[in-house]
């Protein structure tokens, strides 16, 4: 028995499905299925169901899945402990990023990351928030770099920098001519927001205390940031855009953007992990180049912003 072969039987637990999680490994499927059968084998046991679509366990399956995880995660913890002892910046670090964090602040300090530390092999995934907290307690990434909102409580958060949030309007707008944004402002507007699920559309729902955008959202479902402000841009609506993101824009995009009144909703960025994860010395890197990457005075919240979970 080796962990290789454990790992194997947790990709094909978690895709339900021989040949996705043979991908996930980066290797062949006859490889993985082989390696599964040599295990079964071994333990006299048939771990999954082979007859049934999704690839399901069998009840002994499932008892000795959920021991192989356990297995994984002590050694997993145990070589991450040899690494922080030796204050070591190498080896694999794998990360998720909201997206609507990812486009405004990776580009700003993973490209010099890369060269400076060319052992580190740090893998970035974009992944929502609940998306991400799974991954996390899985074991299926190391961190996470996301808002902060209620219900974390089970993880170590480290703060990295607050971020206003920006109204980006349409030329033809109603409220183009304002000089700042009130909440009461917004009533009736036609407001292009993300899917449900993404934090950065829940925050702004309950602070400006919105009661939907069923109009846009039947005109658009799902969407991005980057499409909404090219939608705007196009003379249709409103829509909202994180501060990071101004740093990105032309002058002639920049007179679309209208502050917030006071107070200014802001979010607070934090890097997540597990609160067992050790591999302090790693994490200290990132926060001070995610922190040197962007302006000094989000470190801190400002007088006049709110913050906002």
């Amino acid at each position: 028995m080796t962990l290789q072969q454990l790992e194997y039987v947790m990709a094909v637990y978690r895709c339900q499905h021989f040949a996705k999680a043979a991908d996930s490994c980066h290797v062949t499927q006859p490889t993985l299925s082989a390696m599964i059968q040599k295990l079964e084998s071994e333990l006299n046991v048939k771990i999954f169901d082979r007859s049934r679509q999704p690839i399901l366990p069998t009840p002994l399956g499932k008892i000795i899945i959920d021991q192989a995880e356990k297995v994984l995660a002590d050694a997993k913890e145990l070589s991450e402990m040899v690494e922080e002892y030796k204050h070591s910046l190498e080896g694999s670090f794998r990360m998720g990023v909201l997206p609507t964090i990812a486009p405004y602040l990776i580009p700003r300090f993973f490209p010099q990351l890369m060269d400076e530390f060319p052992k580190l092999d740090i893998r970035i995934s974009e992944l929502k928030t609940d998306e991400m907290k799974l991954a996390i307690a899985r074991g299926d990434i190391d961190a996470g770099i996301l808002a902060q909102i209620d219900g974390l409580e089970e993880f170590e958060s480290r703060h990295l920098f607050y971020e206003k949030f920006f109204v980006y309007v349409a030329e033809n707008d109603a409220l183009f001519n304002n000089k700042a944004i009130r909440t009461v402002d917004l009533n009736g507007e036609f407001l292009w927001l993300l899917d449900e699920g993404h934090c950065f559309r829940d925050q702004l729902v309950k602070f400006c205390q919105l009661k939907s955008a069923k109009r846009s959202k039947e005109a658009y479902n799902l969407g991005s940031i980057e499409t909404f402000m090219r939608i705007v841009e196009g003379g249709k609506g409103v829509t909202f855009i994180p501060e990071l993101s101004m740093l990105q824009l032309t002058d002639e995009q920049r007179r679309l953007v209208k502050p917030f009144a006071f107070p200014i909703p802001s979010r607070q960025v934090v890097l997540l992990t597990a609160k067992n994860f050790v591999r302090n010395t790693l994490l200290n890197l990132i926060t001070e180049r995610i922190q040197a990457s962007v302006p000094k005075e989000m470190i801190s919240l400002g007088k006049k912003q709110q913050a906002v979970f």
